[in-house]
């Protein structure tokens, strides 16, 4: 019976694994290599997010066993260069994240609007919204908005936001576990 178990329990792992997204190339043969434009393009794209904001996010949403060890990783956020979290986190987010859309998003974040729709994220006004306010959008960024190249990127950024939150709290675990 025990035997059993152990079997199913091995099983249920290796399915989990699996449905992960986990690699499964055979023994001996390594992952694809990632294309070391791509991988730039990945890093830009996290630049022009200012993802290091979000990692102080995650980092204040984790629960740490004591206070000291919250500020700890704290002092180490501060400490690092965001070049280091972009190039950390771009690698993984690669495989998620077409290089054309790092291309087509860091274009918008890097266009006045996006620049403001990036403050925003980051950085509650604490202003009062009235029921039916719609934001400002200015006409030219309405149109650019349309664009179908615009539109696809945009897309596939939203159904990798769940991949970069995850990407940045793996990152903040290796981060706890560096000893600098």
């Amino acid at each position: 019976m025990k035997s059993v178990v152990n079997t199913a329990l091995a099983l249920s792992f290796v399915f989990a694994a699996s449905a992960s997204g986990a690699s499964t190339a055979p023994a001996g043969q390594l992952a694809p290599a990632r294309n070391p434009a791509h991988v730039k393009a990945v890093q830009d794209l996290l630049g022009a997010m200012q993802i290091e904001k979000l990692l102080r996010g995650v980092a204040a949403r984790t629960r740490f066993p004591s206070e000291a060890q919250r500020q700890a990783m704290f002092a180490r956020l501060d400490k690092m260069p965001p070049a280091e979290v972009y190039q950390r986190m771009a690698p993984p987010l690669a495989d998620r994240i077409s290089a054309d859309t790092a291309a087509e998003m860091t274009r918008f974040y890097n266009t006045p609007y996006g620049k403001q729709l990036i403050h925003r994220k980051y950085n509650n006004s604490g202003g009062i919204i009235f029921p039916g306010a719609a934001a400002g959008v200015p006409p030219e960024e309405k149109k650019e908005r349309k664009r179908a190249a615009y539109v696809q990127a945009s897309k596939e950024l939203a159904a990798a936001e769940p991949a970069i939150d995850h990407e940045a709290f793996v990152l903040l675990q290796a981060i706890n576990k560096e000893k600098r």
